[in-house]
């Protein structure tokens, strides 16, 4: 039988096909090897080729994935004050069905309020960029934005959204939860009250349970990080603060607030505005 000559491409795909569990025989018949020991020649030659190319710096260079925007990994310390900085992470879960779904939740760190909770079985770079296209809208521009590196928060919609609503985003350093301690916080507090405890028969049924436990969670329940204060609260006295070191009193020193009216927070110092 005469000899068949192949080409490295077909050398490379014979050897993938067994890669991926291909039978020997199978390959042999369906390439018009007639043996298996020619099968493993092919190896032996692929190996010498591929030898050759690194000899002469011919091995091909592999696609990289692309570049992801890191920003600034540790986020400064931000005044006392409402809107100074929010920050961003998602939560999951599923239905009783078993169909998978999604929480964006956007927490303020200063007052802990949850800004929004949306949940939906997918949430593109876009949809985020909506949602706090729309927040700002309502509360204002905050001082800064804080999330992880998930592929949402570094689309390219993210990216051009920030440069042309001038917004600052960091991004923590992978697998450093701690840097995003406020919103990773708020998100166990949920899965443990809510999710947990809850079997959501379908999307609406979720949104309403959602948004009852959020209005609970800021309008209703006590914080002891913030003095015993709700976050609705809190916030707005802090807003009053802010009002009232506003208005002329005749004098040049600053209001500072002691460190029991600020949350509590290890891993920043929070600096109340002057």
């Amino acid at each position: 039988m005469k000899r068949i000559r192949f080409t490295e491409e077909q050398i490379i795909g014979v050897l993938r096909e067994a890669e991926a569990g291909a039978k020997t025989g199978d390959l042999a018949r369906k390439h018009g090897v007639s043996e298996a020991k020619r099968l493993r020649a092919l190896e032996n030659e692929n190996g010498r080729l591929k030898r050759l190319y690194r000899e002469e710096g011919l091995t091909v260079r592999r696609r990289k994935g692309r570049k992801r925007a890191m920003g600034a990994r540790m986020p400064p310390p931000v005044l006392a004050l409402p809107n100074q900085r929010w920050s961003l992470d998602f939560v999951h879960d599923q239905l009783v069905t078993g169909r998978r779904f999604r929480v964006l939740n956007i927490v303020d760190d200063v007052t802990r309020e949850c800004l929004r909770a949306v949940p939906d079985t997918s949430i593109s770079g876009r949809r985020v960029v909506r949602e706090l296209a729309d927040l700002i809208a309502e509360r204002g521009k905050p001082g800064m934005i804080v999330s992880d590196n998930g592929t949402e928060l570094t689309s390219n919609a993210v990216l051009v959204w920030c440069g042309e609503a001038k917004v600052e985003w960091h991004y923590t350093a992978p697998g450093k939860p701690t840097q995003n301690a406020f919103v990773e916080s708020f998100n166990g507090r949920m899965r443990d009250e809510l999710l947990n405890e809850t079997l959501f028969m379908d999307m609406g049924h979720a949104r309403d349970k959602i948004v009852a436990w959020i209005r609970d969670y800021n309008v209703e329940r006590p914080h002891s990080s913030l003095g015993y204060a709700t976050p609705a609260a809190y916030a707005a006295e802090l807003e009053k603060q802010c009002a009232a070191s506003l208005r002329p009193t005749g004098s040049a020193t600053p209001h500072i607030a002691s460190p029991a009216q600020l949350p509590n927070n290890d891993a920043e110092a929070l600096i109340v505005a002057g």
